[in-house]
């Protein structure tokens, strides 16, 4: 086994799941695994305060989690990590099972 390489690895996964381990910045992501939001929109969906949501958005783009872009003044975030969306699946078949 190669200590050094995985040691690597380790750090790599352990810094990608501080950026998404918050309440509010799952609720993002999970908001986001839909598609495309606005700052705003997800500030309304979630009840989070406007500066609160972009705070969380600002951290989880730095970790490369999401992406944006702009259309005049409305700043639009997506989902673009696998990564994120694969722990978002087994995090949701964990605590959020269907109704019955």
């Amino acid at each position: 086994m190669d200590l050094k390489g995985l040691d690597a690895k380790a750090e790599d996964a352990a810094r990608f799941l501080k950026a998404i381990a918050s309440g509010p910045r799952l609720l993002i992501l999970c908001l986001l695994e839909d598609g495309e939001k606005s700052v705003g929109a997800i500030a309304d969906s979630t009840g989070l305060r406007l500066p609160a949501v972009s705070q969380n958005l600002a951290l989880l783009k730095a970790a490369n989690v999401v992406d944006s872009r702009r259309d005049g003044t409305t700043v639009y975030y997506s989902l673009v990590s696998s990564e994120a969306r694969t722990i978002l699946g087994t995090l949701q078949e964990r605590f959020c099972p269907p109704k019955s």
